[in-house]
């Protein structure tokens, strides 16, 4: 049985864990040629591992413009063209809080990986795909898009509204050459990064579990099934979306007892 992905070439950062990492696994069984991305080498390879399929390793670090250059360089010199951006690098460091506790350093640390990253992926990956005659660019936002949260994370926050603001404009821009661009807003998912945060303190768990419709994280595969949908051609008339898989917490106002 033919896989939803068969041939296309997929490139996906922050590959080395999390949702990148269960990301390349899903798409390689679907018969996707995958470039596996991360600023961590070592996490890539043991990604690449993990996948049944054609899959390889690149060391790149999205806020920086070479780096992502080559990232494709190799791509398309390894599997001949490019078909699918999966831009799923971020970061959530802890010193990123309050506006008004936040440094300019935290802020702009943040904003480097987050959102000039996007662009830089965007920037350099679409002209692949405009080689190609169209393709598919998912762009991963967050729930926190669309919410406010009082336990804030100012710089986070802000870099994922640009990332839903920059995928509408480029979905825009490229419709009619073929290219689709889609922000994927993921809820709260049981990722090593999150579930670090949590872990040492249960009341900051138990005070967020209470806006959660379904009374639980999300997994990494319960969202990289969206972003299958989003890279195959079974969303050939899905372009400009804030595509959000959250389990209910943007249209919650008061929560099962």
């Amino acid at each position: 049985m033919p896989g939803r992905l068969d041939g296309k070439v997929c490139v996906i950062t922050g590959a080395g864990g999390g949702m990148g990492r269960e990301g390349a696994i899903v798409f390689s069984d679907e018969g996707a040629l995958v470039c596996a991305a991360d600023v961590d080498a070592k996490l890539a390879e043991e990604t690449v591992a993990l996948c049944s399929g054609e899959a390889f390793a690149v060391r790149a670090n999205v806020a920086d413009e070479g780096e992502v250059e080559r990232m494709y360089e190799e791509t398309a010199a390894r599997f001949g063209a490019i078909d699918v951006l999966y831009n799923n690098a971020g970061i959530s460091p802890g010193d990123d809080g309050s506006v008004l506790d936040t440094s300019v350093d935290a802020w702009q640390r943040v904003q480097d990986v987050n959102t000039k990253g996007v662009f830089l992926c965007c920037k350099h990956g679409i002209p692949y795909l405009l080689d190609r005659g169209g393709g598919s660019v998912i762009n991963v936002a967050s729930f926190v898009a669309i919410l406010g949260a009082a336990t804030s994370q100012i710089s986070y926050t802000a870099s994922k509204g640009a990332i839903l603001s920059m995928s509408r404009e480029l979905a825009v821009q490229f419709a009619r050459k073929g290219v689709r661009v889609n922000a994927l807003c993921p809820g709260p998912v049981e990722t090593p990064l999150l579930l670090a945060i949590f872990g040492g303190d249960p009341e900051a768990y138990a005070r967020r579990q209470v806006h959660w419709p379904t009374g639980r994280l999300g997994k990494p595969r319960e969202i990289v099934n969206a972003a299958l949908f989003l890279a195959s051609d079974e969303s050939s008339f899905v372009n400009g979306a804030a595509f959000v898989v959250d389990g209910g917490i943007t249209a919650a106002y008061v929560t099962p007892e």
